[in-house]
């Protein structure tokens, strides 16, 4: 989504070019494989595991860090996988991210490339187009380090939860409407669908 966004302001004439059904599959299948590699490790690991105490999970579905509460033997080596392989999970994206859009000294940066946008109603439709993915962004890696980064002392269950809910429920929930909120075919619907609840 980041470089649909890059390409989108930073080269608007060669977009349809550049992003084209067959990259935007390798780009999916990819995400997915690096996504799915990087929890099969876990699942291998914690499959290894010796658990003896109760089988509740206290959580709303079963996460790798209560999951290891129930477990008896040592989880040394899952905690270094976490580390190990959750950090750069976060941090890489989050990185590329941020220089993607607020590095200067290239002119192909996104906030560099709509600031040359002669029209101020551009400016704003471009504008709006990248906070409301910043804002999604934000909201998902920041539950994420704050959930698996930051040590457990430091956050209590029911906060852990609640965290746990943003990144799971409400990013993906939110994410649909708050890019299809500034198409004009749906907002004409939800007006049409609001007056008819009002009359």
């Amino acid at each position: 989504m980041s470089y649909d966004r890059y390409v989108a302001i930073c080269n608007p004439l060669r977009y349809t070019s550049i992003m084209t059904n067959g990259y935007c599959l390798l780009l999916t299948a990819i995400c997915w494989l690096f996504g799915c590699s990087m929890i099969l490790t876990y699942i291998i690991t914690t499959t290894k595991l010796y658990f003896c105490q109760s089988n509740i999970i206290d959580h709303f579905f079963c996460d790798i860090i209560p999951l290891l509460e129930l477990v008896c033997s040592d989880t040394f080596i899952v905690h270094l996988e976490i580390y190990s392989v959750g950090i750069p999970i976060v941090f890489i994206p989050t990185t590329i991210i941020v220089v993607s859009y607020t590095y200067i000294v290239s002119y192909t940066y996104i906030v560099v490339a709509v600031l040359r946008i002669p029209s101020s109603t551009g400016r704003q439709k471009a504008f709006s187009t990248c906070s409301s993915h910043l804002i999604v962004v934000s909201i998902f890696y920041w539950t994420i380090f704050s959930v698996y980064i930051v040590p457990t002392k430091v956050l209590t269950r029911s906060i852990s939860k609640i965290l746990s809910l943003l990144y799971t429920v409400f990013t993906p929930l939110v994410n649909p409407i708050i890019y299809s909120l500034r198409n004009k075919d749906i907002k004409k619907a939800i007006q049409e669908t609001y007056h008819k609840c009002a009359m």
